[in-house]
């Protein structure tokens, strides 16, 4: 197991995923007492990957790392987004929430072997550029502290320089980033987030990003091309416009073995879900009906045939009709808290604490569980790569002697 340690754990999705690629988390720190009330009513109904788990409510800001002993292999997490929000206020390093200085305390005191960060494709905003790569050399190098009084952008010449000379390094690590898009992994649901990911200098990791393994080509080729989507379903095609000859062609003509799975669909996530307005609708956690949805222009619903719009938790509140979904009918009412949760790959087993639109944030603002066991089984694949190799480096040493 990779001994991890999660900053601002929210609800859980992250941490989740993580553990079922084989990290065990110290400690979930969370100053949201609702997210914390979710993860802990989880762990008091039994539900077996968090039945150990050590959820602390705190302020980020008063923790003590020192508390967590020395051999933290993992720091993991998912400073708030609002700061970089598209939907937020976009205040970034002038907003309070901002904790990414946070983040990288965590890194320079516990100095762990490598760390895990998401953050919303808004952090990548032209006018948050410098902001970002400021982030990112704070992270390379955390030991390079500010001065008292010193502004970022001081700061941030700083480290500028510091990582353009040649001389001795302290702490250092290695630093990637990449915008993701959920629904690559099999996710059904078109979420990009950008996952930052480091490794410590003296790792070797030789790690990259997992290459995709869901794809819409292969969504539209089960569709359009061999039909296999609505015959999984046993329903009838629908929404498809008439395609043109050339359309036709490329169809009948592609390689499908290039495509890899398809991507997946709201359709495909609701499957064995009731009605939530009938009876049985009891039989699942956090599966009640919530009326009053409506759609509007710029807010609209997610279609049954397609990966979900990204599930949102809102500046201020869930904005009505963006966590929706368009039924066969043409109607249209907002997603369950389960469906959420579906779409987001939470387990049915796994429940949340609140009323709906504290549901959805909570699940709004969550990883999807699939997408962080995807990248956790890739870098526990190098971290185990990097351990045999030290290990058959060591004794290769000893031998010469």
């Amino acid at each position: 197991m990779i001994r991890s340690i999660e900053l601002f754990s929210g609800a859980g999705g992250l941490a989740l995923g993580l553990h079922q690629a084989g990290f065990s988390p110290t400690a979930l720190l969370e100053w949201d007492k609702n997210s914390c009330a979710s993860i802990n009513a989880n762990i008091e109904n039994g539900f077996n990957d968090v039945t150990n788990w050590n959820v602390i409510q705190t302020d980020i800001r008063l923790v003590n790392y020192s508390d967590y002993g020395l051999d933290i292999q993992f720091v993991t997490g998912g400073p708030p987004c609002q700061p970089f929000s598209l939907g937020g206020k976009h205040k970034a390093y002038n907003d309070t929430r901002d904790m990414f200085p946070e983040a990288v305390r965590a890194v320079r005191e516990l100095k762990p072997q490598g760390f895990i960060f998401e953050n919303v494709k808004g952090l990548l905003r032209k006018s948050f550029s410098s902001y970002f790569n400021y982030i990112l050399l704070q992270l390379s190098h955390p030991d390079v502290v500010a001065c008292n009084g010193m502004t970022w952008t001081e700061h941030l010449r700083v480290l500028e320089e510091y990582h353009t000379s040649k001389r001795e390094r302290s702490l250092e690590y290695n630093v990637v980033f990449k915008v993701l898009n959920a629904a690559d992994y099999g996710v059904p649901q078109q979420r990009h987030r950008v996952i930052i990911v480091g490794f410590r200098s003296d790792m070797d990791a030789h790690w990259h990003f997992p290459e995709a393994t869901h794809s819409k080509e292969a969504l539209i080729y089960s569709k359009y091309g061999d039909g296999s989507y609505w015959e999984e379903h046993r329903t009838a095609k629908r929404n498809i416009p008439e395609l043109s000859a050339t359309e036709k062609r490329i169809i009948q003509t592609i390689d499908k073995s290039i495509l890899g799975s398809r991507w997946r669909t709201v359709r495909d996530s609701v499957v064995g879900l009731p009605n939530p307005v009938s009876s049985k609708s009891k039989q699942f956690a956090n599966h009640e009906f919530r009326n009053g949805a409506r759609s509007y222009v710029g807010h609209s619903g997610s279609l049954l045939d397609e990966p979900s719009k990204t599930i949102k938790a809102g500046a201020h509140g869930v904005p009505g009709g963006e966590n929706t979904i368009i039924l066969d009918d043409g109607s249209l009412r907002y997603y369950t808290v389960r469906e959420s949760a579906r779409i987001q790959t939470f387990p049915d087993e796994y429940i949340f604490h609140g009323s709906w639109t504290e549901c959805m944030r909570q699940i709004g603002n969550a990883v999807p569980v699939k997408l962080a066991t995807v990248l956790g089984e890739s870098i526990a694949k190098q971290m185990e790569r990097a351990k045999i190799s030290h290990a058959e480096s060591r004794q290769a040493n000893i031998e010469a002697v």
